[in-house]
């Protein structure tokens, strides 16, 4: 969540040699005018991978050398981290800046929220939740006598053996459409896998026929949001309500967001920085990438406005302000919290009365496809339009244009990975055929006219 002017900076202090260290970081200092006579304060947490301590006492050391001071707290997941700071940059309004704190703040919001729910049975109130072998394990095993009268969670992957993402967790489940190894499926049973450091979470479940259903992101953010905005409908408040999405979001949930919910929705690049920013332009905004990393974020002015509300309103709409006013504190101020979100799941669902089938049947999916093309430089590739249009190499964009052409209900869309030398592929078409068809032409188009390089594109589906 760096400004781009400080991912400069700290891509040029990755790459000084010792000896030049001292000297970037005074020109860093110089540059953006920082004042070195101010106390600094850093806040560190750490995860169950091997490094991690030791890249843990580096910054210590760091901090100790430059005079500043610091708190460790030690094993944390990457959200609770973002929680503590939070909570210390706000001098304990948010709440405190404890492990305690967290579980307490969280876990009291979800409890009440869970009161108001009419149904009962065992159906709504069980979980099992695929911790990737990550820290979530850990801190989910502490936190759950917390809200056991809300909600039952049964651990795999819990990190006591297997290897960290090793064949679970969000990404696994997410791009191979299966199950996690190590987690036995009963048909709908409700089931969700958190990321290695649990700030994405992806729910799926096997129906009657033993066949596998995700639900990812994008809808995931269609529950939220609707919830949201029928909460606000109870109490009769007009907020300015947001749904931002990446071009990766399946265009059916797009259509269900702008047609059927009355929703608007925004585009950005990918990435959840730019998915932050956008949403914080709006009184509540919603987003969440496809891969399960998102929240929603409500503005200060509406958050005082709801309590304000939840205490003076009475019958329906009190109870309503009231449940927008656990929902507010249940969201933890992080760009994604798997244990959060989770909760507000977990919360809506029992509020709404729904199974997991019928959450799967807000909408259907399109069928898509992602794949990778190798090229010799991703930097000739340039896009415009949140990434949904290529500005060069020349010819791409139209090749791709008149690819989408011979398919129903298709789009398709190609960018440049951040990271390596590869051109990222999306289509989405009426049929799973017509999508890996599609996806594979636009992977030629690619390869021909982006530098692609290596053995040409073959459809492996």
């Amino acid at each position: 969540m760096l400004a781009p002017s400080w991912e400069e900076h700290a891509t040029r202090l990755a790459n000084a040699e010792e000896q030049d260290l001292q000297r970037v970081l005074v020109d860093i200092s110089e540059s953006e005018a920082v004042d070195l006579q101010q106390d600094a304060f850093v806040v560190i947490g750490r995860d169950t991978r091997p490094s991690s301590e030791k890249l843990s006492h580096s910054v210590i050391d760091g901090v100790t050398v430059l005079g500043g001071q610091f708190h460790d707290y030690g094993l944390l997941t990457t959200p609770q981290l973002h929680y503590m700071v939070y909570c210390r940059n706000t001098s304990g309004r948010y709440g405190k800046a404890t492990i305690e704190g967290y579980y307490q703040k969280l876990s009291k919001a979800f409890v009440e929220l869970t009161k108001q729910a009419s149904c009962s049975g065992d159906e709504y109130r069980s979980l099992k939740v695929d911790c990737a072998n990550g820290i979530g394990a850990l801190k989910l095993k502490e936190m759950q006598h917390y809200f056991s009268q809300g909600l039952l969670v049964q651990l795999f992957n819990d990190g006591t053996k297997g290897k960290l993402n090793h064949l679970c967790g969000a990404d696994f489940v997410k791009s191979h459409q299966k199950p996690p190894e190590g987690m036995e499926m009963k048909s709908n049973e409700r089931c969700c896998s958190f990321d290695g450091d649990a700030d994405r979470i992806v729910y799926y479940y096997l129906d009657a026929d033993g066949q596998f259903h995700l639900i990812d992101g994008d809808k995931i953010a269609a529950l939220i949001s609707s919830f949201l905005k029928d909460l606000l409908l109870e109490i009769g408040e007009s907020l300015d309500i947001g749904v931002v999405q990446t071009a990766y979001a399946n265009g059916s949930s797009t259509l269900y967001l702008e047609e059927v919910m009355k929703v608007p929705v925004y585009c950005t690049k990918t990435g959840v920085k730019h998915l932050h920013h956008k949403a914080q332009e709006f009184d509540i905004g919603v987003y969440f990438e496809a891969n399960g990393h998102g929240t929603a974020l409500f503005s200060k002015a509406v958050e005082v406005k709801i309590k304000q509300l939840a205490k003076e309103l009475e019958d329906n709409k009190g109870k309503a302000a009231k449940m927008l006013e656990n929902i507010i504190d249940l969201f933890n101020q992080a760009a994604g919290d798997a244990i959060s979100d989770m909760l507000v799941i977990e919360a809506i669902l029992a509020l709404k009365g729904l199974t997991v089938q019928q959450w799967d049947a807000l909408y259907m999916d399109l069928p898509n496809r992602q794949l990778k093309v190798k090229v010799a430089d991703r930097r000739v590739i340039s896009t415009t339009d949140a990434e949904r249009q290529v500005v060069t190499p020349p010819g791409l964009q139209e090749a791709i244009s008149d690819l989408v052409k011979k398919y129903k209900l298709s789009r398709a869309f190609v960018r440049p990975s951040g990271t390596e030398d590869v051109v990222r592929v999306y289509a989405e078409a009426d049929s799973q055929e017509n999508a890996d068809s599609l996806a594979h032409e636009v992977s030629l188009a690619v390869f021909q006219l982006a530098g692609g390089i290596g053995e040409r594109p073959t459809p492996n589906f």
